[in-house]
């Protein structure tokens, strides 16, 4: 198959995370290296049905390793969630003559990845840029740490209001489904307790918190809340304390899109540009239809179907530690 890919597409969707510039510069960069034409594809999916390609130069991803947000710009598409969507989007590839394509993004993007793979039996390799964490298969997502070093350096300056008023702060993170940035964020930032949608499930985690003595020896207390349904976010939580412990003066912050924005940090911009490039190798190793990821600081490939149906299980270990250090 490596012989037949002399043009790759690459694209990033979803949500945006710090370095997929730099996966993007990698990829193109590593995929001139190797002899081969690149297509760059703007605001994801949409722009393949839409046709928003441009052809790509060395000098089309000068200057922008250090900078947030994604240069080829993302967007919804419904239509791609349809077969006839997908079918559109396929014969764009064809007619632009891409032999393979390249995918930067989170659980859905490599979902629609995968389904665009298996109907037209087209080879595609997947980056995971999501600063949730949450992709099974790899230790690290693109985004995550440039996220939780966001999310430490605000709740940083959100303790010293704390402390200032005597009261207590629920900090609200991203991660739907998953308790990554707000379970490492409180450990990084000194937080007294994480919220989490993996803990929620088993116990009430509120009065666990409340009945082991929190906040006995403290005059203000910072909680981190995952912005998950499961958990009912910071703000579901700061109403349930006002009814059932009046005695707390509560605040609420939610940290919102702060956390996605930003220059990626030094771990981010290696992680994608090795992860680039590895999706090139992929391809030149007649690889299909897998993400790049990384365990034990080595490169690996994982399915489409490992990756995005299995759950990735939150350090169970990381959950003790945060009580102990929290006293």
């Amino acid at each position: 198959m490596s012989q037949l890919i002399k043009c790759v597409g690459v694209l990033t969707s979803g949500g945006d995370a710090p370095g997929m510039n730099a996966a993007i510069r990698a990829v193109t960069r590593s995929a001139i290296y190797n002899g081969m034409a690149v297509k760059g594809i703007y605001r994801g999916y949409r722009g393949l049905i839409t046709n928003e390609i441009e052809t790509f130069k060395t000098q089309n991803v000068s200057n922008i390793v250090q900078r947030g947000g994604t240069i080829l710009k993302t967007a919804r598409c419904e239509e791609f969630r349809t077969p006839e969507g997908r079918k559109q989007a396929y014969e764009t590839l064809c007619r632009e003559q891409i032999d393979a394509l390249v995918v930067i993004g989170g659980d859905g993007s490599l979902t629609g990845a995968r389904l665009l793979a298996q109907e037209h039996n087209y080879p595609i390799v997947g980056l995971p840029g999501t600063i949730d964490n949450d992709l099974y298969g790899t230790d690290i997502t693109i985004g995550y740490d440039t996220a939780l070093n966001t999310v430490m350096e605000c709740v940083d300056k959100i303790r010293d209001t704390a402390s200032s008023h005597e009261r207590l702060f629920f900090i609200e993170v991203m991660g739907r489904d998953a308790g990554f940035l707000a379970l490492n964020g409180a450990i990084a930032s000194g937080a007294e307790a994480a919220i989490i949608p993996e803990i929620s499930l088993e116990k009430d985690q509120l009065a666990e918190m409340i009945e082991t003595g929190f906040r006995k020896s403290k005059n203000s207390s910072i909680v981190l809340v995952a912005e998950s349904e499961v958990t009912g976010g910071a703000i579901g939580v700061a109403e349930r304390v006002k009814k059932e412990y009046p005695q707390f003066e509560v605040r609420v912050s939610i940290l919102g899109h702060l956390q996605r924005g930003g220059s990626p940090s030094a771990q981010d911009r290696i992680l994608a540009t090795r992860m680039g490039v590895a999706a090139i190798d992929a391809l030149l190793d007649d690889q299909r239809n897998v993400m790049i990821g990384i365990q034990n600081e080595e490169i690996v490939h994982v399915p489409f179907a490992k990756a995005i149906k299995n759950d990735k299980p939150i350090n169970r270990d990381l959950l003790n530690t945060l009580r102990i250090v929290s006293m």
